[in-house]
């Protein structure tokens, strides 16, 4: 785009010089911030200079950076099978694999009479898989597990041990996954064997597990991901509620299950001998980790934006960590969607979420704009919150994916924000614009429109120029499927290690 020869004075980097010199940002006049206004010159055709920040080993040199528009859609690069492969077959599908193929090997021993414990124990492992699936998708234990993995090496490991952790973080999925479907599976081996022995079983134990059998299994299937992904609403009700009825059938079926004694065909009133079941206590903690998110559920006001029919930007009292998100409902059990979380910090009074229009929950965020809505105060924690491990990065983001990006450059001077979209300043509106242009310099920032610049940047070039010259460790990525997918191949092409959107909330 640019002659590479030429000598630019450069006032700070990443600053786009048009053909009728710098233009005068009146912020009474424009919501948006001078990078914004910046990199949609009158020119067709802008030059962008590059300098390392001071904070940068290599901050001597000033690179101009050849950044390619895309006017029509050039022939996709080749990729490796291997690298295909190797993103599919990611941490979450390998959670999944091994937690899902340790369960099979017990139930196979089980069967062939070679587990001595599973004889005696099938209820302790049907709850303990239920218990573990559980804990892997409790905000509160979520949140454990991060500050651990980020206070416990940011200072001293490696990055290849920061890279392996942030991976474990994103994927925990897996295991939760892998041990709901195991639960389920040890579950339908206890009912069997029950059944087997229904001569010595109370009718009232049987016809328990039977419920319970059932409950948990729709609970299960409801959440395979064609479900959830391509009905939503029939994924919550069914996971939330038949898991709930799940979870009290469980109760009975455990207390039925310890304190009728098959060897004298009598109940037993002994409290001792329920007390000392692992299986109680599986239940126990099942209901307390099931219990905490709702506990901090309220219903807050809030004040909604519409800068366009496109997007809702929705404003909360008090002020978030980066890497944060919520989860919001009109109403306080039902259909609750999850949102990236933009703050200026902890001691702002402000937090916002932006709703792009996709389906009938965020279309009427726009056409009724609500007073209040119900949240659980308990936020959990996204890969974007796992960037406090790393001393430099990129945050590229597409469209409303701003949403979950903004808040980890707005807090962290160390990450550097990449945001493509289309027709920026009068889709999200001033709020939007006014935080980029308050928190993050024009040399930590690219802001791409899309619509004015004639199409969207040569975005792996993008990444790897801004890779080499802001020194990052790390790419966290926010797009949709398809942008996901090409910039997580380019990367992986490329040797540049990045993380991308999960779609497994």
């Amino acid at each position: 785009m640019c002659d590479s020869t030429t000598e630019l004075m450069v006032p700070s980097p990443f600053v786009y010089l048009g053909q009728k010199g710098s233009r005068g940002f009146d912020p009474h006049l424009s919501p948006v911030s001078p990078i914004h206004e910046g990199i949609t010159p009158l020119s067709s055709v802008p030059e962008l200079s590059l300098s390392r920040p001071a904070a940068s080993p290599q901050n001597s040199d000033v690179k101009v950076v050849d950044v390619a528009v895309k006017k029509s859609s050039p022939p996709k690069p080749m990729i490796s099978k291997w690298i295909l492969f190797e993103l599919w077959f990611n941490t979450y599908r390998k959670f999944f694999t091994l937690v899902t193929l340790l369960n099979l090997t017990g139930i196979v021993l089980a069967a062939l009479g070679r587990f001595p414990y599973a004889e005696n124990h099938l209820g302790a492992l049907v709850l303990g898989n239920l218990l573990t699936a559980i804990l892997f998708r409790n905000e509160l234990f979520l949140r454990f597990l991060y500050f651990v993995f980020i206070h416990g090496l940011r200072s001293w490991a490696p990055l290849p041990i920061k890279y392996a952790a942030t991976s474990v973080l994103q994927h925990v999925g897996g295991i939760h996954s892998g041990c709901a479907l195991s639960g389920a599976a040890w579950l339908i081996f206890k009912i069997v064997d029950i059944i087997r022995y229904r001569a010595v079983q109370h009718t009232a134990v049987l016809v328990s597990g039977i419920i319970t059998n059932i409950f948990i299994i729709i609970s299960v299937l409801s959440a395979f991901p064609w479900v959830r992904n391509t009905y939503h609403n029939v994924f919550e009700k069914h996971h939330r509620f038949i898991g709930w009825l799940g979870l009290a059938t469980t109760w009975m079926f455990v207390v039925m299950g310890n304190i009728y004694d098959i060897k004298t065909g009598e109940w037993r009133s002994d409290a001792n001998i329920l007390i000392s079941t692992q299986e109680l206590w599986f239940a126990v903690f099942m209901t307390v980790f099931i219990l905490i998110p709702w506990v901090t559920l309220r219903q807050v006001p809030v004040e909604v934006e519409i800068p366009s029919p496109k997007v809702a930007v929705i404003r909360f009292q008090r002020g978030m960590q980066q890497g944060l998100l919520g989860r919001i409902s009109r109403t306080s059990i039902m259909e609750y969607h999850a949102f990236g979380i933009i703050s200026e910090g902890r001691d702002s009074p402000h937090h916002y979420m932006i709703c792009g229009v996709q389906g009938d929950f965020t279309r009427a965020l726009v056409a009724n704009p609500p007073k209040t809505v119900w949240t659980r105060e308990l936020k959990f924690a996204g890969v974007g919150h796992a960037s406090a491990m790393f001393r430099r990065g990129i945050r590229v983001c597409t469209g409303t994916g701003i949403g979950a990006a903004l808040s980890t450059c707005i807090q962290s001077p160390n990450w550097f924000l990449i945001w493509i979209g289309s027709d920026q300043e009068r889709t999200f509106g001033p709020t939007i614009a006014g935080l980029i242009h308050n928190n993050i310099p024009p040399d930590r920032m690219i802001l791409w429109d899309s619509k004015k610049r004639g199409g969207r940047p040569n975005t792996m070039e993008l990444l790897k120029d801004t890779w080499e010259a802001f020194g990052a460790e790390v790419i966290f990525i926010t797009s949709n499927m398809q942008g996901n997918d090409e910039m997580m191949q380019g990367c992986r092409a490329a040797g540049l290690h990045a993380f991308g959107t999960l779609w497994d909330f």
